[in-house]
């Protein structure tokens, strides 16, 4: 017996797939606004000889707090509205290894109300081409009540020159 998706779960999943699809094709320097050089460390390498798949989120997670912290003045600890990450992925292309520094390049997909779409890429430094492309997703929300929020305005201001155009 063949099972057939509603098509509200069909669209739904070919939207992701041209998303996830997009994000693995953006991997040029040049397709990214805002950057931040990173220290790989001797822990990052696993048995292999390269930085474990799993480091790379927590670049995703430091260019991102960085930019929101450093530029749109977001305070951690005290903010009544804050971004929790609600979606990841990674598509690894080549390794990285310690003592390599890192650059974590970044821009903004999506831009909503109370969510935002980076799209990532992590550099050899002075590489051209992405040894790795990802996305990550924020949804904001009222420290308190834990429901989805507005984006706060300095927040806001502090991404939008990060966002880019999409392809149609």
């Amino acid at each position: 017996m063949s099972r057939r998706l509603r098509p509200d779960c069909t669209a739904q999943i070919r939207k992701m797939l041209t998303e996830t699809r997009d994000v693995a094709r953006a991997g040029a320097r040049a397709d990214y606004r805002h950057f931040l050089t990173i220290s790989t460390r001797w822990m990052d390498n696993d048995a292999y000889g390269h930085v474990n798949n799993l480091t790379y989120y927590s670049y995703f997670d430091t260019v991102v707090n960085e930019h929101l912290i450093s530029v749109g003045g977001l305070d951690v600890a005290a903010d009544p509205v804050v971004g929790y990450v609600v979606e990841t992925h990674c598509t690894y292309r080549k390794p990285l290894t310690f003592p390599q520094a890192v650059e974590a390049g970044m821009r903004v997909a999506k831009l909503g109300t109370s969510s935002v779409t980076y799209e990532i890429g992590i550099f050899g430094q002075g590489d051209d081409e992405a040894a790795a492309t990802g996305r990550f997703v924020h949804v904001w929300v009222d420290r308190a009540t834990q429901r989805p929020a507005p984006i706060p305005q300095r927040i806001r201001a502090a991404l939008e020159p990060l966002v880019v155009a999409r392809n149609a």
